[in-house]
């Protein structure tokens, strides 16, 4: 199924990054499997292939490795998809055979190193760190379904150099009729998304597609067989997996970032503990179209699919954010909830229209717009969830509910009161440098309903003055940050409705 790389990872794919390659760290030594030999080396260095084969050994000969077994590996030790949706990855094998042999067409295997959210950095420091272990799980899949094309689409630039090094340290190992392997950029064409492959998969062959981590994972069970593999984890859900755990540093300096690997059921109060920090006030699970988890339930919850389900939050690629104390959580909120709006689809109503509208609303709890606007702001929620037409505002209503039904005693404040009375540290974490999306916003009016009240006026004079005939007239410029507050007040003021604020 050929589906249309999301617009945020689009954005993020045309500059370079200038976030460094997060810290790697294992939650006890048993679970040192995908990360093994990177603690050795500084932080920014790949593995070459001869550190590789040092640190991991070598894979099983293909000649003796085939179809029959791959299958019966990745059923024994419950594979699943690494990412969101969690996928079982053996039937998405047996999805792939049968459409080959129905179409009578040659397989082809594709890696999605496309990390869309800011708050999952696991596949950028795979690749960057250790892509030969990537390179494994894909060209031995390759191999034994006869596939000849891999493609490894990657976002981040380094992440991209750090693959094409990679292969072409494979090159002149390879035999002569191994499959192509190739590393592309998202704005090129390529199969991204969710979902078993179809004979309309990449161009138009059946294609077995799955992430970063889940290519890695098979590697390992390669390796160590499915018993061994088994012994950590949970008897339906065995093996580790790659947590971003994210952290506000002390003062102002932003966020920290840590990729740890982790047992699956392992305490969500032991990978916070490893990372040198606890819960919070919440943590953010699964990230932007994930859920919070209040500090008394993440003390207990058990980092699995079916624990993190079970407290109420949302797995995903297995992201955690840690939401400070000191931080306004609500405006956090609306801070992520801009960005979502910006990474809309323009034909989408729902993302063009209703994440806008959804962001201005939580600005308006946030600067104490009063009972109205809290209401206001489920009204929008529920006017973006539901509508079926793309999984992002989806996924972006969840994430805004969820922080409304976490943070209730914040909304009060706000809503109704002063508010929390502290700032917005900017914990959760977003594009920075050339990444980040600059949104602007700008008045407009609807004439019919302006009677010429001029109390906008009297709150934001630097954007609005009154003429001799008793009606406003408007800046056409963008609203400065400094006025951002009272622009919205003047909004709320105008007893006719007439004066909105629309993102330019």
């Amino acid at each position: 199924m050929a589906l249309v790389t999301p617009p945020f990872a689009r954005r993020r794919a045309r500059a370079a990054a200038p976030d460094p390659v997060p810290a790697v760290l294992s939650l006890g030594l048993d679970a040192t499997r995908l990360t093994a030999g990177l603690r050795s080396r500084r932080a920014q260095d790949r593995l070459d292939h001869s550190a590789h084969l040092t640190a991991h050994g070598p894979l099983p000969d293909p000649g003796e490795f085939g179809l029959h077994d791959l299958l019966a590996l990745t059923e024994r030790i419950a594979l699943r998809e690494r990412g969101p949706a969690g996928s079982p990855f053996h039937r998405k094998l047996r999805a792939v055979m049968a459409s080959a042999r129905r179409s009578g067409l040659t397989a082809a295997v594709a890696v999605d190193a496309v990390e869309d959210d800011p708050s999952c950095r696991k596949d950028e420091v795979l690749l960057r760190r250790a892509p030969h272990l990537v390179l494994d799980g894909a060209l031995l899949t390759a191999e034994v379904l006869g596939a000849q094309q891999v493609v490894i689409a990657v976002s981040h630039p380094a992440a991209a150099a750090a693959m094409k090094a990679a292969v072409a340290e494979r090159q002149p190992r390879r035999r002569a009729r191994g499959p192509e392997v190739r590393v592309v950029r998202p704005q090129e064409r390529f199969v991204t998304g969710v979902g078993d492959a179809s004979a309309g998969g990449l161009e138009g062959v059946p294609t077995l597609f799955s992430n970063a981590e889940t290519w890695a994972q098979l590697a390992v069970a390669a390796r160590m067989g499915a018993a061994r593999f088994g012994a950590l984890g949970e008897r339906d859900e065995p093996g580790t997996f790659l947590a971003t755990v994210t952290a506000h540093t002390s003062g102002d300096k932003g966020s920290a970032q840590t990729v740890v690997e982790t047992p699956l059921g392992a305490p969500l109060a032991a990978l916070l503990e490893r990372c040198g920090t606890d819960a919070g006030q919440a943590v953010l699970l699964g990230g932007y179209d994930g859920a919070f988890l209040p500090r008394r339930a993440a003390d207990t919850a058990l980092m699995s699919r079916r624990g993190i389900e079970a407290a109420g939050a949302v797995f995903g690629a297995g992201s955690v954010t840690r939401v400070p104390e000191e931080t306004c959580p609500l405006g956090e909120v609306a801070r992520a909830a801009h960005w979502l709006a910006a990474e809309r689809v323009s034909h989408c109503v729902p993302c063009f229209r209703g994440l806008s509208a959804l962001a201005a609303a939580l600005d308006d709890v946030v600067h104490d717009g009063g009972a109205p606007v809290r209401e206001r702001l489920r009204e929008q929620v529920a006017a973006v969830r539901g509508r079926r037409a793309c999984a992002h505002p989806d996924g972006a209503a969840q994430f805004v509910l969820s922080a409304l039904s976490t943070f209730s005693d914040d909304l009060a404040a706000h809503a109704l009161g002063s508010g929390c009375g502290r700032r917005v540290r900017g914990a959760l974490p977003l594009p920075r440098g050339p990444q980040a999306v600059r949104t602007a916003e700008r008045f407009t009016m609807d004439w019919t309903l302006c009677d010429g009240h001029a109390l906008c006026a009297d709150v934001v004079p630097e954007l609005i003055r009154m003429e001799q005939d008793g009606y406003p007239v408007l800046s056409a410029t963008a609203v400065p940050p400094r006025l951002a507050a009272r622009a919205r007040l003047a909004v709320r003021r105008c007893p006719t409705l007439a004066l909105r604020v629309e993102r330019i």
